[in-house]
């Protein structure tokens, strides 16, 4: 190895870290308007599929930790969007289920993707070919870093 290659211009994290930080921040103004930051919202988006679901379940879909989920459904909770109920057959385990004005927020929320496609210079097959691709790197399972956490 070089010095070439701690050169910001040549990292591969770079560029994916700003772009996923540019699409976040088209969100916000659409989102402010709902009382939701991004986070709630791509919560809200797995609760609108599956209406109900445990804590685990759900950190599995969105990449995050319990430490991370806690507070953000106490948040949505204390909003009135959902309910998080122990489950009787496990105690260890959340479900996490929508409430009526969670399954209603779902209606002021449809115009979203559209509106954040229409902010992208992508085309619908270059789209598809980075979604495809950054769910690559999502369910890699082959970093060694990754496993040992080294």
């Amino acid at each position: 190895m070089n010095d070439e290659s701690l050169k910001l211009k040549n990292q591969l994290c770079f560029p994916l870290y700003a772009a996923a930080k540019e699409v976040v921040r088209q969100y916000k103004p659409l989102l402010n308007r709902l009382g939701l930051t991004y986070t709630q919202y791509i919560t809200l988006m797995v609760l609108w599929e599956h209406e109900s679901i445990n804590v685990k379940s759900l950190g599995q879909y969105l990449y995050l930790d319990s430490g991370t989920l806690t507070p953000l459904l106490k948040r949505l909770e204390q909003s009135g969007y959902l309910v998080r109920v122990r489950s009787k057959e496990d105690e260890r385990s959340v479900m996490i289920t929508l409430t009526d004005a969670g399954k209603a927020l779902k209606k002021e929320a449809l115009s979203i993707p559209e509106q954040i496609v229409s902010c992208l210079p992508l085309s619908p097959e270059e789209a598809q070919t980075l979604y495809q691709l950054l769910y690559k790197i999502l369910d890699s399972d082959t970093c060694a870093i990754k496993k040992t956490g080294a």
